[in-house]
C-alpha cells in the first residue's frame, strides 16, 4: 500500500463572504465574578460596577480621579475653571531612578521605562489638590498598572508632600490605595517610605486634620501596612482584597485552611479592621461628608459649607 503512505489531504479553501459582519474588539468586557458578558460601554457608564453581580472593576488612577472630582466644569461666558470641581496634580515631574542598579529577569531601568510608556505616567502614585461640590482637600490615587502600584522613594515622597501640604494648609488628605506593597527593586529605601509615611499620619492625627484611607482590590504589603490602615476612617470597595501577605502564601507556611472569604473587605468589616464599605456610585458623596464631619473644627473650609 505504498500509495497510501503517499496520499495528502486535500486543502479545503473556504471562501469568506465579503459582506461577512466583524464585530470590533472591545465592545464586550467578561466579567471576572460572574462570568457575565457585558456591554463595554454599559459597564463604563456604571463607573465600571457589574450589573449583574456588582463586582467592582479595578480602575486605573485616572478614572478614579475623574470619579472622585468629577469632569472639571468651564464657564461658557468666562472660560475659567469651575472651583466646585478640579484637580491641580502636584510633583508631576518626580520619578524613579534605580539607586540599587538592581537586576531580576530584567533591569530595573527598563521595568520603569515600560511602566511609564504603559501608563503615561511617571510613577505609581498621582497626588494633587482637589475639590469636589466646593470641598477642598489633597487626594493621592495609586496606580496599579505601573508595577503593582508598589511603593519606592518616589511614591513615598508624593504622600509625605500631600501630608505636609495638608498640614500647612489644614486641609483634609484622602489616599486611594491599591497596590502590591513595597516595591523590592529599591531595597531598603522602599521600606523607609513605611515609616515615613506614618510619621507623618501621627502629626496629623495631633493637629486634628483628618486622613481618610480608601482601600480598594488589591491593598497588600507594605501599603497596608503602613499609612494605609492608619486612617481616620478606613473605607473599602466591596470584596477588595486587603492584607500584608496574600492568602495563597498564608496558607502554605501555617498549612491550614483559611476562613471563608479572609482578606476580603467584608471579612475585615466583621473583624473590625475596616470602618464601612463603600459601594463605588456611592464614594465621592461619602468622602465629602466624611471630610466635612471629622474636620469641621480644625479645618479651613470656604464659607457656606
Amino acid at each position: 500500500m505504498a500509495w497510501f503512505d503517499h496520499l495528502k489531504t486535500p486543502k479545503i479553501k473556504v471562501q469568506e463572504s465579503q459582506n461577512k459582519s466583524r464585530v470590533p474588539e472591545g465592545l464586550w468586557i467578561k466579567c471576572s465574578s460572574c462570568s457575565e458578558v457585558l456591554q463595554s460601554k454599559a459597564l463604563k457608564s456604571n463607573q465600571m460596577v457589574c450589573t449583574e453581580c456588582d463586582y467592582h472593576f479595578r480602575l486605573n488612577a485616572v478614572q478614579r480621579i475623574d470619579l472622585l472630582v468629577g469632569e472639571t466644569k468651564v464657564s461658557a461666558k468666562s472660560k475659567k475653571v469651575s472651583k466646585q470641581n478640579y484637580f491641580q496634580e502636584l510633583a508631576a515631574d518626580l520619578v524613579s531612578t534605580d539607586p540599587l542598579g538592581f537586576e531580576d529577569q530584567k533591569f530595573y531601568k527598563d521595568r520603569l521605562k515600560a511602566a511609564a510608556t504603559k501608563t503615561q505616567l511617571g510613577d505609581a502614585l498621582v497626588a494633587g489638590k482637589a475639590s469636589i461640590d466646593g470641598v477642598p482637600y489633597y487626594l493621592g490615587v495609586f496606580e496599579f498598572q505601573f508595577m503593582g502600584g508598589s511603593m519606592g522613594v518616589v511614591v513615598g515622597e508624593k504622600i509625605t508632600l500631600l501630608f505636609e501640604k495638608a498640614l500647612k494648609e489644614l486641609l483634609p488628605v484622602v489616599i486611594v490605595s491599591s497596590s502590591g506593597g513595597a516595591r523590592m527593586q529599591e531595597g531598603a529605601l522602599s521600606l523607609m517610605q513605611m515609616a515615613k509615611t506614618t510619621a507623618l499620619v501621627h502629626r496629623l492625627r495631633e493637629k486634628g486634620i483628618p486622613f481618610i484611607s480608601v482601600l480598594t482590590d488589591p491593598t497588600t504589603g507594605g501599603v497596608c501596612a503602613s499609612f494605609a490602615m492608619l486612617g481616620d476612617v478606613i473605607i473599602a470597595e466591596p470584596r477588595a482584597l486587603i492584607g500584608f501577605a496574600g492568602p495563597r502564601v498564608i496558607r502554605q507556611t501555617i498549612r491550614k485552611t483559611l476562613p471563608e472569604g479572609f482578606q476580603t473587605s467584608e471579612f475585615l468589616l466583621e473583624h473590625g479592621l475596616v470602618d464601612r464599605i463603600v459601594e463605588r456610585k456611592h464614594l465621592s458623596h461619602e468622602l465629602k461628608e466624611w471630610m466635612l464631619r471629622l474636620g469641621r473644627n480644625t479645618c479651613r473650609f470656604p464659607k457656606g459649607i
